[in-house]
Parts: C-alpha cells; structure tokens; sequence
C-alpha cells in the first residue's frame, strides 16, 4: 500500500474515533497526548496507550474476579471501579458495557497504530473535525 493511502486510512481511522460510538471516551485529552509525541520518540502515543490498556486489562481482570465472589465485597468493587471513574452504585449495569468498549477500542488502536507504523512519520497532530 501506497504512503499516501496509508496516511488516508490512519486519518479516516483516527477521525472515527472521535465520530462513532466511542464519543466521550477518546478526547481532547487524546489530541493533547497527541502534541506531546514528536521525532524523538515517534511511538509515544501508542506507547502510552499500551500501558494504559496493561492496566485496565488488570482493573478488568480484578473487577471480574471482584464480582465472582460471594458475599460481594462493595468496598473493593468501589475501589475498582473508582479507579475507571465509575460509581459502585453503576457496578452491575456499566462493567459489561465497560469491558466491550474497552475490547473495541483496544482493537481499533492496535489496526490505527499498525497503519501509522506502515505509514511511517506524519505530520503534527490536528484537532478533529
């Protein structure tokens, strides 16, 4: 595939981000981490979102542990929970909710980041649309 094709399809994939449904998960926050990655360490952002997914794969891992046991420990769910920026009180409804999207958007970093290694060095990070 062509540099230009790929840089077409990195920035149709990175718009989606911000378009679909994972709206108010990837952010302004997103485009600030974006500004801070430059020629000297080109990778920055995917090495941080790889560390951010290591540790809410282990939250994940800890919350469905957590909600296996009986008698439910609510103090610990809370904690776990708070460190999502969640509520205990949302526990039941959101964790699934919160493992799928999590699942999604893990995905769609990993092919975003495939095609901007393929790609090779772009430009400066821009605001979404």
């Amino acid at each position: 595939m062509e540099r230009n094709q790929l840089l077409r399809q990195m920035n149709s994939m990175r718009q989606s981000f911000f378009d679909q449904f994972l709206q108010g998960f990837l952010d302004e926050q997103f485009v600030q981490l974006e500004e801070l990655q430059d020629e000297a360490n080109p990778n920055f952002v995917e090495e941080v979102v790889t560390l951010c997914y290591r540790d809410s794969y282990r939250l994940i891992l800890n919350l469905e542990q957590a909600l296996q046991k009986s008698p439910l420990d609510f103090n610990q769910l809370d904690s776990y929970i708070q460190q999502f920026k969640g509520s205990s009180s949302r526990c039941f409804r959101t964790f699934h909710q919160l493992k799928k999207e999590h699942t999604t958007l893990k995905r769609k970093f990993e092919a975003y980041f495939q095609i901007k290694r393929q790609a090779g060095p772009s430009q400066i990070a821009s605001r979404p649309k």
